[in-house]
Parts: C-alpha cells; structure tokens; sequence
C-alpha cells in the first residue's frame, strides 16, 4: 500500500508538471528521492509511462486540431491538418534519433539531483531572458506559417531535454520563441510534439523494463498513470489560458528558486 499512495503522489507531480516549463522528470526524480520511492528500472520505468498519461490528455485536449470533424468533408481543412501532422513528424525527428542513439546515458543521469539542479537554474534563466531577446515585430503565430526548417529546429532544441531537468516543455517554448513563434503558437507546439515524442519514449522503455515488473508494480504504475491523466487535463486547460495574457517568467523565477534549494540540500544539508 505504501507503493500505491506514493505512485499516486508521483502521478499527480507528473501531471502538474509535464506541460510547465518547469521540468517534470526534474520533479519526478527529487520527489522520488525526498520520499525514498526507489531506484532502478522500475523507478526509471514509472517516470516516462507516466509522462504518457500526459501525452494522452494532450490528445483529448487538442482533438480538433489533430482530427477536426470537418476534415472528412473539407479538402483544405483536411490539408491543413496533414500538414501539422507532418510538421509534428519533422519536429519530432532529431529526439527519436538522437534519444536512441543515447538512450543509456539519459538513463544513466535519471539518478543525479546535481544534473537536475544545474538544469534548472539554466533553464530559468533562458525563460526569464528569451522574450526580450527574442521580441519581433511580427511573429509567428499559426500552423500554417510555421515552416518545417523550423519545425525540425525546434525538434533539435527538443534533444536538450533529454537531460534530466531541463523540461521538454521548456526547450520546445524557448526554441520556438527564439525561433519567431508567438507564446500561445510555442506552447501549442510543444503539446503536440510531446504526442510521438513520449509515445517513443514509453514504447522503449516498456519493451526494456516491462517484462521485469512484479504485479504490486503494475497496480503502482497503473495508478500513477491514472492521476497523471487527470491532472494534466486540467493544467493544459489552465496553461493555455495563463499564457494569453502573461509571459513564462514565474516559471524562470521558480526554476532558479527551487535549482537554489536543491543544491543547497545536495552541498550544505546531504553530507
């Protein structure tokens, strides 16, 4: 029962913190550490199926944009759609390739608080300082005018996720932002390209560690993946609203903040 209350814990960490800027795997390895869930394959697992729950409320949430009712009937609608099908693809190439190319050591850094913690605090930093270095006088700000040259540079910017704490929400929205895209484009952008992204991430895992899980690990896995679920719905709802009229900045301050407190913990209180 222990293993249960804590996966449910977790499942509402990652829920709350996938779509953030704030780095959910950053949360899911401190919190993981601070209440002692374990370590391992299993923990190593539950991080990234988890984070697919997500995926999934993604796709509940957008569901008329990835497969509007109206595209049965209209070629151009239709055709608009198939083309942010394949921008997501070309978004989303350079992780599937690189994440597999280096895939044991990501593995490797799941552990590290320190990794976590320096993430972090560059991270903040980038959100505090991107729309001011990145101001235009025109944005991008629709599917349509996002090019696929920039599609797949965000998709590169993406790869920096791979370390544990610098957010993938928080590479994607700082790439396309210094890319030319609008907030509410960036952060629409980086929902998306989560779909094939995690879906990649959680198959890999599932195919290395699934066979390894005893049955309690299951039920814990389950539950996570339950709350998880639940929780991102709501907080996509609440970012796409939030950032239509206020820019990333609390989620830079937040970074840095918690990036502080975490090395404090590891250099004055861990000894």
């Amino acid at each position: 029962m222990d293993l249960y209350w804590k996966a449910a814990l977790q499942g509402i960490v990652q829920g709350v913190t996938e779509f953030l800027p704030v780095s959910s795997t950053g949360h899911l390895i401190l919190v993981g550490k601070f209440m002692d869930f374990g370590g391992g394959s299993f923990t190593n697992l539950f991080n990234v199926v988890i984070q697919f729950a997500s995926i999934l409320a993604v796709v509940l949430y957008f569901h008329k944009t990835l497969i509007p009712a109206a595209m049965l009937k209209d070629a151009e609608i239709r055709m608009n759609t198939f083309r942010i099908w394949l921008k997501i693809i070309a978004g989303v190439m350079p992780i599937l390739v690189i994440g597999f190319l280096s895939a044991d050591l990501v593995e490797k850094m799941q552990d590290s608080p320190l990794v976590v913690a320096i993430a972090l605090l560059i991270g903040g930093i980038l959100l505090l300082k991107v729309e001011e270095w990145c101001r235009r006088e025109k944005t991008v700000d629709n599917f349509q005018d996002l090019s696929y040259k920039t599609a797949v540079g965000i998709g590169l910017i993406q790869c920096l996720a791979m370390i544990p704490g610098t957010s993938r929400s928080a590479s994607t929205i700082i790439g396309a932002l210094a890319l030319g895209a609008s907030r509410p484009l960036a952060a629409e952008f980086s929902f998306l390209l989560a779909i094939p992204t995690m879906a990649a991430a959680s198959g890999y895992s599932l195919l290395k560690h699934g066979s390894e899980i005893t049955t309690q690990q299951a039920i814990a896995l389950s539950i996570g993946f339950v709350f998880s679920f639940l929780v991102s719905w709501g907080v996509i709802a609440w970012l796409m609203n939030f950032i239509r009229t206020r820019d990333f900045k609390v989620f830079g301050w937040y970074r840095i903040a918690l990036g502080i407190v975490v090395l404090g913990y590891i250099f004055f209180l861990h000894q």
